[in-house]
Formats: C-alpha cells, structure tokens, sequence
C-alpha cells in the first residue's frame, strides 16, 4: 500500500508542477482551441496540451516506483502512440481515417504484449476480435466526452477508482500501481481543468486516458461469482459509453457522419436544457460514481441479481435517452453564447 501511495502521490505533484508548464507552451506554439461561434463558445481560446502534462506525470511517476515489466512496458508503448498521435491531431493535422489506423495500431501493440481479453470458452480470435473492438470504442469514448470543463477528467478519475478497487480485491499489484499513478495525474490535472478551465486536455490526453482506462479494464479479473460479471468494466466506463453511443444514435436520424463535430452529446444537451457547467459535470460524476459502484456489485451478487442489475439500468439508459433527445437544441448556439461558459468545446472530431 505504501508503493501505491507514493505513486499516487508523486503522479499528483509532478501534474500540479507540469500542467502550468504545458500550458506555457501550449500557448507560445498556439496549439490552442479557438471560439469559432458554431461549436466553440469559450470567452476566449484555451490552451492544449494538459494531456501530455498528464501523460509525462504518469510516466516519470511509474519510472520511479514501479518496475517496468513485459505488460507495463506495452501499456506504455501503446500510450506513447496514442500520445504521439494526438499531438498530431491537436495541430489539426491529421484526418478520421489515419487516425483510426493510428489506434488500430496502438491496440495491436498491446495485444503483442498479451494486454487483451481472455475468455475461456472463446477461441483466440474471436478474443482478439473484442479486444480490438472493445479498445478502440473506449478509446473514442474518452475522446468523445471532452466536450466540457473537467467531464472527461473526473469521469475518467472516478473510473480509475473503481478500476482501482478490482485491482485490490483481485490482488493485482501491477494495475493498482498503474491506476493509481493515472488517477493522481487526473487529479492534478483538475486543478487547472475544471471550470473554468485554464486548459484542455486535448486530444493527446484524451486517447491517452482512453487507452489505458480501457486496457486497465480489460485486464482485469471480474466473473469469479458469476459470468454475468463480465460487463462489470462496460460499468465502470458506462458514462463515457453512454455518450458514445448515444451521439451514434443521433448523428444516424440525422444522416451525418459520425466524426462530424455536432451538439449531439449528452453533457451539451443537459446544458441547453438548464444546467451550468458545474451542475452538468457534478451530474455526471455522479452517474460515473454509481454506475461503477453496480458494476462493482455485479461482481458480487448471484447470476440472477445481476442480470435484474444489468436490466434495470439499461431500461434506465433507454428513458434517459429518450429524454434527451427531446430537448431542443436547434437555438443552443445562441442560448450557449448568452450563458457564455467557459469550456464547451466540440472539437471538429467529435
């Protein structure tokens, strides 16, 4: 426990120290996010880069506490990629195409290094198969949800705790470490992220926390009470998925395609609605931190209760979206722009 806490410690200092620093530069190279009227209504252009201050804090954090092995080597590869790859995308750059291709690649790294599901009674390739379909979903998701001040940080932080837990019930040194060092980078992060947000994590840090919050997730150990157990991680990930799936279903009535940047998401939606920023998030950290909490009891209960579990909360899932796809958001720009937030940026990937 006092490895875990040092990392976590360590992770949320040297993100405290560096998130400034990578603001500094955001700017002074310009890589920021401009108000563009449309889709971007911030008072004035916020800064990227948070995510690679959040990715240099996890790493020297595990440099220093933890030893580098086989599978925390391909974790870090395959967070370097996606690191790597939405540098690029944050200097707008890069097209959906290549950067689906980017992902695909940073998956089949982590699958070389034996980071993929493994189900039993499944053949190899169809376990490879969800591994692929289940990271890359998790790692869009996260890259989705960043569409206001502090909604994917803290989502992603409440995650990393629950994630967290499994890994100490499942006595998994390895995960714990890693998680913790992650949810200390958050942390730190939030500081200067949450509204009003003096940066932004970009799309660097968004398919960042997306690869590992999903990789962390796939390892994991959940279906020893019973199989239904399985969906404990889609749980723990649910707002974020949610999200997901929620806009695809949208950007479909509306015949658009998917990576066209829109106000289809939940979080814009409860804002044209009549929350603020603050409310907005505080809800979904909420949600967050229930939803983990039943994919946590999912693992605890009998087949039958957690199928009623799992039911009860898609039925929920189904009114929920039902409701929001009622609200009006045909005049949320002029609405949005009079409330003038901070942070509601649907960048022109989302």
């Amino acid at each position: 426990m006092l490895l875990i806490t040092l990392t976590f410690g360590l992770a949320l200092l040297l993100s405290l120290y560096s998130v400034p620093m990578a603001r500094r530069a955001a700017l002074q190279f310009n890589v920021v996010d401009r108000p563009d009227g449309r889709l971007k209504h911030q008072a004035e252009p916020v800064p990227y880069f948070g995510g690679l201050a959040v990715y240099v804090a996890f790493l020297i954090s595990l440099a220093l506490t933890f030893d580098f092995r086989q599978e925390v080597l391909g974790l870090v590869l395959g967070g370097t990629l996606m690191v790597m790859l939405g540098l690029i995308d944050d200097f707008g750059v890069l097209q959906p195409w290549p950067k689906l291709i980017g992902q695909l690649i940073a998956v089949f790294v982590l699958i070389r290094s034996g980071i993929r599901i493994e189900i039993a009674a499944l053949p190899d390739w169809l376990d490879i198969l969800f591994t692929v379909v289940w990271m890359i979903g998790i790692i869009n998701a996260l890259n989705l949800i960043d569409v206001m001040d502090g909604l994917a940080g803290g989502v992603g932080m409440i995650a990393c705790v629950w994630l967290f837990v499994v890994a100490m019930l499942n006595h998994d040194t390895m995960v714990a470490v890693m998680l913790a060092a992650l949810a200390g980078s958050l942390l730190g992060f939030l500081r200067y992220n949450f509204y009003p947000a003096s940066i932004y994590l970009g799309d660097t840090g968004s398919l960042f926390l997306g690869l590992m919050l999903g990789a962390l997730a796939m390892i994991g150990k959940y279906t020893t009470v019973n199989p239904v157990a399985i969906l404990a991680p889609v749980f723990m990930l649910a707002v974020p998925v949610f999200d997901t799936l929620f806009v695809m279903y949208i950007r479909r009535l509306r015949r658009v395609p998917v990576f066209l940047g829109s106000s289809d998401h939940f979080a814009l939606r409860l804002r044209q609605w009549a929350l603020s920023v603050p409310q907005v998030v505080m809800v979904s950290y909420g949600a967050a931190f229930v939803l983990g909490g039943v994919g946590l009891l999912l693992m605890m209960v009998s087949s039958e209760t957690a199928l009623a579990l799992v039911g009860t909360t898609v039925t929920l899932a189904v009114v929920t979206a039902v409701w929001l796809k009622r609200i009006n958001m045909s005049k949320s720009s002029e609405k949005i722009r009079q409330r003038r937030p901070a942070a509601e940026s649907a960048r022109s990937t989302r």
